[in-house]
């Protein structure tokens, strides 16, 4: 019995990475043997188990064979298979390497060749069996695009290949969005996004972002002119200002309403942010989206034209607007939400480092009307019914605005 360190932890030791986590395959060895050391079975589809002390995964050498459509459609041998076969079912080859317990890389694959070519390249033609692997794919380019690397042509085909065949028409929706989730948390989520594109994927899995590509914008405004060009500036800003994927998320999709402006509009888009909120609605609802990334993407979406007006507007109006976007209710997703309106002013060429007004504008407003003590303006109210409460502490934030900003009430 044999045991090696595999994939991610190899990789990211030879580029001088951290390694945050550790994945082992065993050589020569049965389930058994591993159970009478200790060991915790935890594979539902293969033999994985856990070590009894550090509780890192340690597989069973396999290999895998295609027997249906889809990532699900496979099935697994065990019995004497080899180091250098279980490496070759995996998807890239800087995935495809080990380390002896003497500390010897195994590179049958050329994967050390291919982290020196900053290359992102497919091990064997079975890469095409398994549909994940193209989000897979565009998520590493997303977590090492900032160090060079790109997607090998031939790989890129494959993955072409792939799209037009259907294969990634069996992912389930919560598999596209563990990958896409995971992907808004590496370095250059915009890689993601150019990857899926690229390959068709795109299309498929997020139509709404694929239809914004060739859509124009008023030159005056937007100077990038296409809407998915903007997209990817404002997702880049997003990345450059907030670690938060919940905020990158919804710069992503602050836009979507743009694709459905009718052709005599262009390059101007009239209500585009109610269309964007209702088309963010549908996609998370599609792929399961949870809550809280559809909650802000939404809000974001309706409400990124309206905070633009911030500065114009009257302490009366700038209360309406906060209140619009539940900001009292929700003072966190409020500030998250001003970043990303932060990041759609940004996602334009030459606005990259300007100040975002409207942003400074907001907060001021927000906290001069959450400050307030208004428990001794209700006490000495004589009715204290809901409308009369509500009107005294509308009237009471209005002004505390209109003083903290210098501004007029109406």
């Amino acid at each position: 019995m044999k045991t090696y360190l595999v994939g991610g932890a190899v990789r990211d030791e030879l580029l001088g990475l951290n390694v945050t986590e550790r994945d082992w395959v065993v050589v020569g060895a049965k389930a058994q043997e591993l159970l009478d050391l200790g060991f915790i079975n935890v594979g539902k589809s293969f033999p994985v188990f856990l070590h009894p002390v550090t509780k890192e995964e340690y597989a069973l050498a396999r290999i895998e064979r295609k027997t249906a459509g889809g990532y699900h459609g496979f099935d697994f041998d065990i019995s004497h298979v080899t180091l250098e076969e279980d490496l070759m079912r995996r998807d890239l080859t800087i995935n495809a390497m080990a380390k002896s317990e003497s500390g010897e890389i195994i590179d049958p694959y050329g994967g050390q060749q291919d982290l020196q070519q900053k290359l992102l390249r497919h091990v064997s033609p079975a890469f095409i069996e398994d549909p994940v692997r193209v989000l897979r794919v565009a998520r590493f380019a997303a977590r090492y695009a900032q160090l060079g690397f790109t997607v090998a042509p031939q790989t890129m085909m494959l993955m072409q290949k792939m799209v037009k065949q259907g294969e990634i028409d069996y992912l389930v929706k919560e598999r596209i969005w563990k990958e896409m989730q995971r992907a808004l948390t590496e370095p250059n989520p915009v890689a993601f996004i150019q990857v899926l594109r690229e390959s068709g994927a795109l299309k498929v899995i997020l139509p709404e972002v694929d239809a914004l590509y060739g859509v124009p914008q008023s030159p005056t405004s937007h100077p990038e002119i296409d809407t998915g060009v903007h997209t990817e500036l404002v997702l880049a800003q997003a990345t450059r200002l907030s670690q938060d994927p919940q905020i990158r998320f919804a710069a992503l999709l602050h836009d979507l309403g743009k694709a459905l402006t009718p052709a005599e509009y262009l390059p101007k888009h009239p209500q585009h942010e109610l269309k964007s909120a209702q088309l963010v609605k549908q996609l998370c609802e599609r792929l399961h989206v949870p809550k809280e990334y559809q909650g802000l993407a939404e809000i974001v979406a309706r409400y990124h034209g309206d905070c633009y007006s911030a500065p114009s507007l009257s302490a009366s109006a700038l209360l309406d607007l906060l209140e619009r976007c539940d900001a009292f209710r929700r003072p966190a997703r409020f500030m998250q939400m001003i970043i990303a309106c932060t990041a759609d002013f940004k996602g334009r060429p030459g606005f990259e480092d300007k100040e975002y007004p409207p942003g400074k504008i907001l907060e001021e407003a927000f906290y001069a009307a959450k400050d307030l003590d208004l428990s001794q303006a209700i006490a000495k109210l004589p009715d204290k019914s809901g409308l009369v409460i509500a009107d005294t502490i509308k009237a009471l934030r209005v002004a505390a605005i209109a003083n903290a900003l210098k501004i007029a009430i109406h």
